[in-house]
C-alpha cells in the first residue's frame, strides 16, 4: 500500500503564514498582554476593591493560561514545520 506524501505550493505558503503570525505577531501580542495584566496587578498602578479583586483572582488563572497560551502556539509552529519537513525530505514537494 502506497502512503500519499505532499507538500503543495499552497500548504508551504500557508506554513510561511502560520509561522509569521505566531512568531511575529501571536506570540508577542500574548506577551503583551501578559505584560500589561502585570503592570495592573501593582497596587502602585491599579488600586481599589476591584483592581485586588482583579490582582487576587482574575490575574492569576488569566496570566497562567496566557503563558500556556503562548507555549502552545510555538509547540504549534514547531509541529508544522517539522512534519512539512519530514513530507518534504519523503518526496511530498509537489
Amino acid at each position: 500500500m502506497t502512503t500519499r506524501v505532499l507538500s503543495s505550493e499552497e500548504a508551504r505558503a500557508s506554513i510561511a503564514r502560520m509561522h509569521t503570525i505566531i512568531a511575529d505577531g501571536l506570540a508577542g501580542q500574548l506577551q503583551a498582554l501578559r505584560a500589561e495584566g502585570n503592570t495592573l496587578s501593582d497596587p502602585n498602578v491599579w488600586d481599589g476593591l476591584e483592581a485586588t479583586r482583579f490582582r487576587s483572582s482574575t490575574w492569576p488563572e488569566m496570566a497562567q493560561a496566557l503563558a500556556r497560551c503562548v507555549e502552545a502556539v510555538e509547540e504549534l509552529r514547531v509541529q508544522v514545520a517539522a512534519i512539512n519537513q519530514n513530507i518534504m525530505a519523503a518526496g511530498g514537494n509537489g
